[in-house]
């Protein structure tokens, strides 16, 4: 099982600037994506948000920098980024604010 500061293979299905397939209006600032061959709890494969990096990509190999938990639904997201580069809790929640705003969501860093 992965854990912080593992090293982690994003597909990203939602690149940066483009839009949710089911909301339209849900513009995505940030590359999201999914870590094949790790199933989650939904029995889908593991969901993450990469931040660090400004353009839209297909796949992206970084570092696990946080978890994120919402108290209010089964998921969890990943954060990655590229290795070494760091981010607050604050600054996480706020780049993934987009989506996490509907949740009650908390940030698991060490």
């Amino acid at each position: 099982m992965y854990k912080l500061h593992d090293t982690v293979t994003v597909t990203i299905d939602r690149p940066m600037g483009s839009a949710h397939p089911e909301y339209p209006e849900l513009i995505y600032p940030v590359n999201y994506g999914y870590v094949e061959g790790i199933p989650t709890s939904n029995k889908k494969e593991q969901d993450a948000y990469i931040l660090g990096v400004d353009l839209p990509l297909p796949r992206f190999t970084g570092e696990l920098i946080a978890i994120l938990h919402r108290a209010d639904d089964c998921e969890e997201k990943w954060v990655v980024a590229p290795a070494g580069l760091c981010f607050t809790p604050e600054e996480i929640l706020t780049a993934v604010s987009f989506q996490e705003h509907f949740f009650h969501t908390t940030v698991m860093t060490d």
